[in-house]
């Protein structure tokens, strides 16, 4: 992979992160139309390090609120009692809870299935079926949403709801942020609530698969044929960069807009990667 094909696959990164569209798809996608194959999901893990810290930065102030609430409810800052302790008085602390127990079913899925993610789940007529199916449920979400819980109206049941969503978002093509959006709205939240609860619940996540995949590579050495560290480099500090200004403008997008130009873009792109797909363009 050349600097300038990092670049692009960085740019593509952060731009598609945050979006409901699914980034390892583009990764995917963009990866075989420049230099013949998937970059695989190692190199997608780790340039989601860029954007994830892009996700730190502008969301620090939350972060640090969330932590220190958490903390000192559990020193017993608002009654000795458990239930204060899990942070029954402060919706703060009780978030780093929710963001914990809605981390637990991507974590479980990705161990018990990374062989797979990593190699058969990557088959492009997978990924279409996904960027059809998802776009088609995210729009019936859109639509059907009651869309009026704030996201201090969380509760354990739904923080499993976003986790169980999130976790499918090791298929590429489903998103991420789309299955965690698509789900938050199912469950009447508001768009904008799904949006940042979404941003949070991935920290974890991402930040621990990306590390992971990072210190796999360190160790066992790059796979045959996977971008090397300088190219992995490039594109992680692109992703990052860019993956800024994503959240800035998807934030205000969607506290005015509907999610139906997303809708329309992944069936869209499913069209297209189906048809590059049966003239030989890309192999699945």
């Amino acid at each position: 992979m050349t600097s300038w094909e990092a670049v692009l696959l960085g740019l593509v990164q952060g731009l598609t992160e945050f979006l409901p569209i699914s980034s390892s798809a583009h990764l995917s996608i963009v990866g075989q139309l420049i230099g013949d194959v998937d970059p695989g999901a190692a190199f997608t893990a780790i340039t989601q390090i860029g954007t994830e810290t892009a996700v730190l930065l502008y969301f620090r102030r939350d972060i640090r609120d969330i932590c220190v609430a958490w903390w000192q409810a559990l020193r017993g800052r608002d009654g000795d009692d458990w239930r204060s302790r899990m942070g029954a008085h402060d919706p703060h602390a009780r978030m780093a809870w929710f963001i914990a127990l809605g981390s637990v079913p991507i974590v479980l899925l990705g161990l018990l299935f990374q062989d797979a993610i990593e190699t058969n789940l990557r088959n492009l007529w997978i990924t279409v079926a996904m960027l059809a199916l998802f776009g088609v449920l995210l729009g019936i979400a859109d639509k059907i949403g009651r869309r009026v819980r704030p996201l201090e109206s969380l509760t354990p049941r739904s923080a499993i709801g976003f986790g169980l969503a999130q976790a499918l978002a090791l298929i590429p093509g489903v998103s991420r942020s789309g299955g965690t959006i698509t789900m938050g709205l199912l469950m009447g939240f508001t768009r904008e609530a799904a949006a940042r609860y979404s941003f949070l619940l991935a920290i974890p996540a991402v930040l621990g698969s990306g590390f992971y995949q990072l210190a796999k590579s360190v160790a066992e050495g790059p796979e045959p044929g996977s971008p090397g560290a300088l190219a992995t480099v490039i594109a992680t500090l692109i992703a990052f960069v860019v993956g800024y200004l994503v959240i800035i403008v998807f934030l205000k997008i969607v506290s005015t807009y509907s999610y139906m130009p997303f809708v329309w873009y992944r069936l869209g792109l499913a069209a297209v990667v189906s048809v590059m797909l049966l003239t030989g363009v890309l192999t699945a």
